[in-house]
């Protein structure tokens, strides 16, 4: 099975040897995004809210990307540096996608890249 990266101006580009995603036949494996504003590269606020947004603006670019949307999301993972704010992972989720829900885990890690609060990756399945 071929390997087909995704790349979108929409989404932050990567900052390191991967690729914003990898499309698998039908299967999309998203890279982790945390909330930077693609088009300045700068975090967009330190508002825990407006971080956990752009992190889902993020993967919704790199799904579009993709030829899907985050709605085919079949598994996504939050990693949080405070589970405190697990409330408003539930309350954007909500806001976004719609039923079935995916798969999801919350871990709280230690710290993120560039000391956000949140990152985000996940799996998509297109039909």
């Amino acid at each position: 099975m071929s390997r087909t990266p995704v790349n979108t101006d929409l989404a932050p580009a990567a900052i390191g040897p991967y690729s914003q995603a990898i499309r698998a036949g039908n299967t999309v494996y998203l890279s982790g995004q945390i909330p930077l504003d693609p088009a300045t590269g700068e975090i967009v606020s330190s508002d825990v809210e407006a971080q956990i947004a752009q992190v889902f603006d993020n993967l919704e670019a790199v799904a579009r990307a993709a030829g899907g949307s985050l709605q085919a999301a079949v598994k996504i993972n939050v990693f949080l540096t405070d589970l405190a704010h697990f409330p408003l992972i539930n309350q954007i989720m909500e806001q976004r996608l719609k039923q079935p829900y995916p798969a999801r885990a919350a871990i709280e890690v230690s710290a993120l890249p560039k000391g956000v609060a949140v990152e985000a990756d996940a799996i998509l399945v297109i039909d």
